[in-house]
């Protein structure tokens, strides 16, 4: 895990893509509301913002806003073409996903696939291979709580599973999480709905302090 911090903190945040500030993305213009009613952290389709939103599938194809969000957390993130390395990090745990899925309310700062790329290839795979250290990351990226990005903002700061917070900072869509190391990422994609949770597409991994 040092491994790693020392690595994102050689990482420049000019590497970051741009949140974007329009929530009008095809794909959440293009499909109706998932959820019947939302609350507590839940959201809606119309309520998805960032500049990556537009990437996701439309309609109800796999991965789409239409898909996901019947589905519990795990299940929905497997079918997302943004977080394809993030769910296979997740099945190198084992019971993660169950235990995700089975969470009654979860704030999820999942890393996009162009986060992981920011790591070098060594020190990620070492992390991979280390099936504490893995968990404990992954961990770092969920909140027990539910929030959308209203009460995220609210918060200020989010606990995370794995102990450690999460500061929230920024203003209408443009939101920018910093871990405990310092290190910041955007939200690129957010407010997305899954059954038992809200995730928030982001560009770069978070790590705690130390």
């Amino acid at each position: 895990m040092a491994a790693l911090t020392v690595a994102l903190g050689a990482c420049s945040n000019s590497e970051t893509a741009s949140t974007g500030t329009a929530p009008t993305s095809a794909a959440a213009a293009a499909a109706p509301t998932s959820q019947a009613m939302a609350g507590n952290g839940a959201t809606t389709n119309a309520d998805v913002f960032g500049s990556a939103c537009s990437q996701l599938p439309t309609g109800d194809a796999p991965g789409s806003l239409n898909n996901m969000g019947p589905q519990p957390v795990a299940s929905a993130a497997s079918t997302n073409p943004l977080l394809t390395t993030l769910v296979a990090a997740v099945g190198k745990v084992p019971g993660l996903a169950d235990t995700l899925n089975a969470a009654p309310a979860l704030t999820v700062y999942a890393p996009a696939n162009s986060a992981f790329e920011k790591i070098p290839a060594a020190t990620l795979q070492s992390v991979l291979d280390n099936e504490t250290a893995l968990k404990n990351l992954l961990s770092y990226h969920v909140s027990g709580t539910r929030y959308d990005k209203d009460g995220l903002l609210a918060a200020g700061t989010t606990t995370q599973l794995a102990g450690g917070t999460v500061k929230v900072s920024g203003s209408g869509d443009n939101i920018t999480l910093t871990g405990g190391n310092g290190q910041s990422a955007n939200v690129v994609c957010g407010n997305i709905p899954t059954k038992n949770a809200t995730v928030f597409v982001i560009d770069s991994v978070l790590m705690p302090a130390g």
